[in-house]
């Protein structure tokens, strides 16, 4: 499996699992439309997941990370 497509399935695993979780706390607190809920748990999980990408790190392509709650990027 290429590096890109690798990166497109953890960005989209990350952003799946916090819609999910968001989705399901928010229908529990909140007593508002279906159609709310979605969004407001889709911009907070857009917001909160991490990023992934492929960048060429000394010749190599390797997968980094980026997420609000670390400094800098980490290479996977």
């Amino acid at each position: 499996m290429k590096l890109k497509h690798k990166v497109l399935v953890y960005n989209f695993l990350a952003f799946a699992v916090l819609f999910v979780l968001f989705r399901f706390i928010l229908y529990f607190a909140l007593a508002i439309n279906s159609l709310y809920l979605s969004v407001i748990a889709a911009v907070s999980a857009s917001v909160l997941a991490p990023k992934f990408a492929v960048a060429k790190i000394e010749g190599l392509d390797k997968i980094v990370m980026k997420w609000i709650f670390i400094k800098g990027f980490k290479i996977l």
